[in-house]
C-alpha cells in the first residue's frame, strides 16, 4: 500500500519502523514533516520520502495517517481537506473525535480513530481502533495492518470506548512504571544498589506480564498461586488490601477516563 504520514514524531517513527520491518516498501511511504532535521533523520533511518508540505506529497496514496499533536490537528486537517478523494484517513491524535475531524475535513467520512501507546516504540504496543460508517472491510484491514505493525490491536464498537482505552492502555505505561519505581525504591531501602534494584523490579514485571500473556487463566487465579498461606506474599497483599490499593487504582483510572472525555470536548470546541 501507499501511505502518507502527516507528522513525523515519535509515534509516526514507531509506525514507520514497524511497517518497513514487515515488508512494506519504503518507496510507498511519504512523510510530511516541517522540521528539516526530522525529515533528514527519518529518510536516513527508514528510506522513506520526506517532504515539507502536503502538496509535495501528492498523490497521497491509499492511506493518510494523521500523526500530528492534537492541538495541531485542526490546521493539518484544513490543509489536507482539498486533496482528499477516496483515501482512508487514520488519526492517532489523542482526544480528537471523528465528528470534529470530519467537520474540519469538510464532511469527509472515511475515517478511523486510533489510540496507540508508547510500547509501540519497541513493537510491543496495543492500539484501540474505531471506524466510522464510511470505512469498508478492506479499509479496516488496512488500518489494522498499519497499527498492527507495532503491536496488538483491539477494535471497539463505540467511539466513546476510546476514552477508557486512553485511560487504561494509553496512560497505562505510566502506571506500570510507577509501580516499578515503588519496587525499585523498596529494594534499595532493603540494601540493593540502584542498578540491582532496577534489574529486580523491571525483570519481575517483564516476566510476570509474559506469564499472564501466555496463560488463558484469570489473572486473579495466577496471583493466588503465588500467594502461599502464611507467607511473604500474603503479608504484602494483606497490607495492600488494608490500604485499599486496588480501589485507589480503579478510582484513578476512572479519573483518567473522565479527563479523556474532557479533553475531547476541549479539543473539538469551535474557536
Amino acid at each position: 500500500m501507499n501511505i502518507t504520514f502527516i507528522g513525523g514524531g515519535n509515534m509516526a517513527a514507531a509506525l514507520l519502523g514497524g511497517l518497513v520491518g514487515k515488508a512494506q516498501a519504503p518507496a510507498g511511504i511519504r512523510v510530511v514533516e516541517i522540521q528539516a532535521e526530522t525529515r533528514a533523520r527519518l529518510a536516513a533511518q527508514y528510506g522513506v520520502v520526506c517532504v515539507d508540505t502536503v502538496a509535495a506529497a501528492a498523490p497521497l496514496g491509499d492511506v493518510v495517517v494523521l500523526a500530528v499533536k492534537p492541538q495541531q490537528m485542526r490546521a493539518a486537517a484544513l490543509t489536507l481537506q482539498p486533496r482528499l478523494s477516496r483515501e482512508l484517513v487514520i488519526s492517532i491524535a489523542a482526544g480528537i473525535r471523528l465528528a470534529d475531524l470530519s467537520r474540519w475535513l469538510g464532511g469527509y467520512a472515511t475515517l478511523v480513530r486510533c489510540m496507540p501507546n508508547t510500547p509501540a516504540l519497541i513493537g510491543a504496543g496495543i492500539t484501540g481502533l474505531y471506524a466510522n460508517g464510511g470505512v469498508d472491510a478492506d479499509q479496516r484491514a488496512l488500518a489494522e495492518a498499519i497499527l498492527g505493525a507495532v503491536g496488538a490491536t483491539l477494535w471497539v464498537s463505540e467511539e466513546g470506548l476510546l476514552d477508557p482505552v486512553t485511560a487504561i492502555s494509553g496512560s497505562g505505561p505510566a502506571y506500570v512504571l510507577y509501580f516499578v519505581e515503588a519496587l525499585q525504591q523498596a529494594a534499595q531501602e532493603m540494601g540493593f544498589s540502584a542498578t540491582d534494584a532496577r534489574k529486580l523490579a523491571v525483570q519481575t514485571f517483564l516476566g510476570t506480564a509474559r506469564l499472564a500473556a501466555q496463560s488463558a487463566e484469570n489473572v486473579a487465579l495466577l496471583r493466588e498461586r503465588v500467594t502461599s498461606k502464611g507467607g511473604t506474599t500474603e503479608r504484602a497483599l494483606a497490607s495492600m488490601d488494608s490500604d485499599r490499593v486496588k480501589d485507589l487504582i480503579v478510582r484513578a483510572l476512572h479519573a483518567a477516563n473522565q479527563r479523556a472525555q474532557e479533553l475531547g470536548d476541549q479539543l473539538g470546541a469551535d474557536e
